[in-house]
């Protein structure tokens, strides 16, 4: 590995079990009662990282599995936000919104040639996509819920008004909805003054000039700004026209 990767050795795993039990220790001492969710989230990493990178040399050689790899990535997305929003078996619908914002951005970016038409510049890309698109339905998704579980009077009075519910629901969640943008828009707006991302940092790990990582953040986080916009129409769009339901409503 070149010198300015990441080196993998005994001081790195120290350096990981440090900082998660600080992590859990922290939120314990908070009474944050999350604690046994970061232990258990980060052996899931850990396991989850190693088959990854065992399999991935795989399958970047070969475009079926590239596409099996990616179709995995959104069932995945999907079961994570579905569990997010609700119980209900239709909150399985969630993965529309994935599928929608993620999709037509990927397409559009490999149509293009923006980022070369090969499984290790596609898979990567796809995983960043599909990631802000699911972060963007969970929240977006609990927001709805929480909105016209909490505020079901005002609900109530929207369709006292004459408001048909599809026009209620999208009256009423609409800002709630709009918040789940809210890290991808901060994200945007300080980059390069606040943070370094992910993509900008790999490029830059991976040799690539200061230029080129920039050009490369740039694309990640306009392509993340349109796919999560995208979700979070969608999911507005669910609950307006009943896919999903409130908890309270059930269905």
């Amino acid at each position: 590995m070149s010198s300015t990767g990441v080196q993998f050795s005994v001081t790195f795993g120290i350096v990981l079990a440090v900082l998660t039990l600080a992590a859990a220790a922290v939120t314990a001492m908070a009474g944050l009662h999350v604690w046994r969710a970061i232990l258990t989230a980060t052996v899931r990493a850990v396991a989850q990282l190693a088959i990854v990178s065992a399999i991935l040399a795989w399958v970047l050689t070969r475009w079926g599995a590239t596409a099996a790899f990616i179709a995995l990535m959104v069932v995945v997305a999907t079961a994570t936000s579905a569990r997010r929003i609700s119980r209900q078996r239709r909150a399985w619908s969630a993965g529309i919104a994935i599928v929608a914002g993620a999709g037509p951005v990927l397409a559009l970016i490999v149509a293009t040639g923006t980022v070369p038409a090969n499984p290790i510049a596609v898979v990567p890309i796809a995983g960043i996509l599909i990631g802000g698109a699911m972060t963007a339905t969970s929240l977006s998704g609990r927001q709805v819920m929480d909105t016209l579980i909490g505020r079901r009077g005002e609900f109530e009075a929207l369709l006292s008004l004459g408001f048909v519910e599809s026009a209620a629901v999208r009256e009423l969640c609409r800002d709630p909805a709009g918040r789940a943008l809210h890290p991808a828009l901060d994200q945007t707006r300080t980059v390069g003054l606040v943070t370094l991302p992910g993509a900008f940092v790999g490029v830059l790990l991976g040799g690539g000039s200061p230029l080129q990582a920039g050009a490369t953040q740039l694309l990640v986080l306009i392509g993340l700004l349109a796919a999560e916009g995208v979700a979070v129409w969608i999911v507005l769009e669910l609950f307006a026209l009943g896919v999903i339901r409130s908890q309270r409503e059930g269905g």
